[in-house]
Parts: structure tokens; sequence; C-alpha cells
């Protein structure tokens, strides 16, 4: 891996986080390690770079299924736009970003009228458009209960039937498209769910 071909500043690389399953970005000469690109990244490099090289489909197999509505547990998916004001306006492909709310905001409705037109699913937006590192997963947070997330995102999330989309959630971390999954399974290879 080149500076070249990711677009990171002179000493930065991109690694692999046993822990979280994710990638990250360290620097080999100060060891800082951080989750969003650093200063100086370029936007488009880093961003086709993860693309081609970090981004998986959700694997339901790598979570547990004996999760389950039953136990108050749902999984989703969701796709992240940030802009200045979010409480971190940096993300995996863009290292700062400036957009105002209201960009965010027409950006994310563009990507909501794609989805509910059948032209993307969710999943496949999130992966190259999503500003959250959960974008390397098509978007899938796994399984989360009750006080897991932000109470907006929660709010949504279950209130959502399974298989459906919700439209704009406003958060903290800036404006979202949340998907619930279908017994916490995906079913077929278009990524839309059934019962």
């Amino acid at each position: 891996m080149s500076t070249q071909e990711t677009g990171l500043p002179p000493t930065w690389e991109v690694r692999h986080s046993n822990s979280k399953n994710l990638p990250y970005y360290f620097n080999a000469s100060t060891k800082e390690s951080r989750w969003e690109p650093p200063p100086g990244t370029d936007p488009e490099k880093i961003k086709t770079y993860m693309a081609l090289h970090h981004s998986t489909a959700a694997n339901p197999s790598s979570y547990s299924m004996g999760h389950s509505d039953k136990d108050g547990k749902i999984r989703a998916a969701h796709l992240l736009v940030k802009h200045r004001d979010s409480r971190r306006p940096s993300s995996w492909k863009e290292p700062e970003i400036t957009r105002s709310k209201e960009e965010a905001l027409g950006i994310l409705r563009g990507y909501e009228k794609r989805i509910r037109g059948g032209e993307l699913s969710l999943g496949d937006l999130a992966t190259s458009e999503s500003d959250c590192s959960s974008a390397r997963k098509k978007g899938d947070l796994g399984f989360f209960g009750h006080g897991d997330m932000q109470k907006e995102f929660e709010q949504a999330a279950f209130a959502l039937k399974p298989g459906e989309v919700s439209g704009v959630v406003n958060t903290a971390s800036g404006v979202h498209l949340i998907e619930r999954y279908v017994n916490s399974r995906k079913l077929d290879g278009d990524h839309r769910f059934r019962p």
C-alpha cells in the first residue's frame, strides 16, 4: 500500500483492528492511531482505496444468531451523513467535513429516493457513502438493545417494522437512514428482507 494509492500523508497507513474488525489509520513514525483519516488525506483517493480493499458484505454468521427481538435486542443497519455541526465532523473518507446540515439532509434525501426507488439497497449505498465506519459492513450495526444507541436513533430503530427503512433521523452524529433487519438475518442476495 503506497501513499499514492491511499491518498494518506507520508508515514500514515491503513491497518486492521482485530478487536473491532475494522480498518484504522496508523502513523508508523509517531505510533498515533485514529479511526478517521489524518489531516492532509486526499478524500477521493482514500474513499476509493477503502471501498476496494476494506468493504465487506455484512456477514450474518459473524454475529451470534442467539439474539432475537425476544431478548430485547434488534439488528439494524444505517447510512450516516455527517455535517460540520456533527459531534465529530470527520469520517473514514473525509478528514474534515465542512458541509452544512442542510447540505447533508439534501444528500441523504437523494440516497433515500434511490433506496425507495429500488435502484440500490441501503447496504450497497452505505458501503461507499456512509460517514460511519460501519460502511465496511454495509452499515450493519449488529445487535443492540435499549440504551445502547443515541436516544433519537434508538427510538427510530425500535419503531421500525422488520424490513422497513426509516425516514431521516437526526442525532448529534449527523443524519441517518436506518434499516431494521427481519429476524436478524439477511435472506437474499439483493439485500431485501422477508419475514
